[in-house]
């Protein structure tokens, strides 16, 4: 179990950098924005997830700095959005054929024409490649491209395409979020490797004023019971069929999963499949503000993605005091990490007798979840909100 939580070394690397991150962030306060800038955000589907969230801070970041911000997004996928100030929308929903696509697009344009930003920036590979290219066809504003989405959500022809805008110069930068992503693009072209620029994400702390039993009870989950969980969207790619797969196995183990997405039928039908259907809690969607009393339900947050770019979710966990166990990947052991120690026990997720020890270790070893939890709590010197805004601004001024 020792070598599934040792750490690669590029964490070492991310916060060997944050002295140089900490003075350019000292030298962007102490200058004053000239003028009041006018910055749009262009995300995709309005939901509570993970770069939803990222793009929230940014947002309210940037106008606390004296920017005035506005928030497009293509359309609503959730009704329970906890949506910013000045936000629109494209559409009503998801375009659903031919016309109704090229409505939205006309909408889009017209939207980002009337907004008339002196800075563009959009997020996910969507809202990235469509909502760059509208932008530079209807406005003079340069575009910073979030890549907060890992490639492999990305179908072949988006990724070409982001390739060339990347290499047309389409985007003034493009930000990414970790080390790995940034070995990730190192095959790219100079031509689109110069406009990558490493911005980690910053998270609010998620400490919950509730006790555990007030949680579980506010959410309808048993409260003399072992319960696992996690805060992801319903999607494959999530994998989160492997944390149904271990309950079989562990009868006195309950699951608690909150989200929403197009995964939800299969996981019941898992559910039932296995006999676990009792024990398996689907909260349904939650806002940024019922997070921290969801962490305070759980007793272990599983975390078994199969692509992330950072892993956001699990970081809010992590420095709440949850312990983690997250699936394998090169960039959850970087970001997972504090001066070099492991902040969750990491594991391959796919393999459920492997998962299901790697989760009873941590409810069985007191001193690894108190090391767990030291480390999770230095999360918040890594990724601060103050010093991710910071390098926002930076970037936005350097660009105007």
């Amino acid at each position: 179990m020792n070598d599934q939580i040792t750490l690669a070394e590029p964490a070492l690397t991310a916060d060997a950098r944050a002295p140089r991150a900490h003075a350019r962030a000292a030298a962007t306060r102490s200058s004053a924005i000239p003028t009041r800038r006018r910055v749009l955000l262009i995300q995709t589907q309005a939901e509570n997830a993970g770069a939803q969230e990222i793009s929230r801070l940014v947002g309210a970041g940037l106008a606390a700095r004296g920017y005035e911000v506005h928030n497009l997004f293509f359309f609503r996928q959730s009704r329970g959005f906890d949506e910013p100030a000045n936000t629109t929308y494209c559409a009503p929903r998801r375009p659903g054929d031919p016309m109704s696509f090229l409505r939205f697009l006309v909408s889009l344009g017209r939207r980002i024409r009337a907004t008339r930003p002196d800075a563009i920036l959009t997020f996910q590979h969507y809202g990235n490649a469509i909502g760059g290219a509208i932008a530079r066809l209807v406005s003079p504003a340069p575009v910073i491209a979030n890549q907060v989405s890992a490639r492999l959500t990305m179908p072949g022809w988006l990724q070409k395409l982001d390739l060339m805008m990347g290499r047309l110069g389409i985007f003034h930068t493009i930000t990414v979020n970790s080390d790995e992503m940034m070995r990730d693009y190192s095959r790219y072209p100079e031509s689109y490797r110069k406009h990558l620029t490493h911005v980690p994400h910053g998270f609010d702390q998620k400490h919950s004023t509730l006790s555990k039993t007030e949680a579980r009870r506010r959410f309808g989950l048993p409260v003399d019971e072992i319960v696992l969980g996690t805060a992801a969207r319903l999607h494959p790619l999530k994998q989160l069929d492997a944390a149904i797969r271990v309950l079989p196995a562990h009868p006195t183990w309950r699951l608690a999963l909150a989200g929403h997405g197009p995964d939800e039928a299969r996981l019941r039908k898992l559910a039932e499949q296995l006999g676990v259907a009792d024990r398996l809690f689907l909260i349904g969607e939650i806002t940024p503000d019922q997070v921290a009393d969801f962490l305070a339900c759980l007793d272990v947050f599983v975390f078994p993605s199969l692509a992330e770019t950072f892993g956001l979710a699990a970081v809010e966990a992590a420095h709440a005091g949850v312990p983690v166990v997250a699936n394998d990947l090169p960039v959850l052991r970087e970001v997972l990490s504090y001066h070099g120690e492991p902040a969750a026990l990491i594991v391959d997720a796919a393999n459920a007798e492997a998962l299901g020890a790697a989760v009873a270790a941590v409810l069985d070893d007191p001193e690894l979840r108190v090391r767990l939890q030291r480390s999770g709590e230095g999360l918040k010197t890594r990724y601060s909100v103050e010093a991710m805004v910071d390098e926002y601004v930076r970037i936005l001024e350097q660009a105007i």
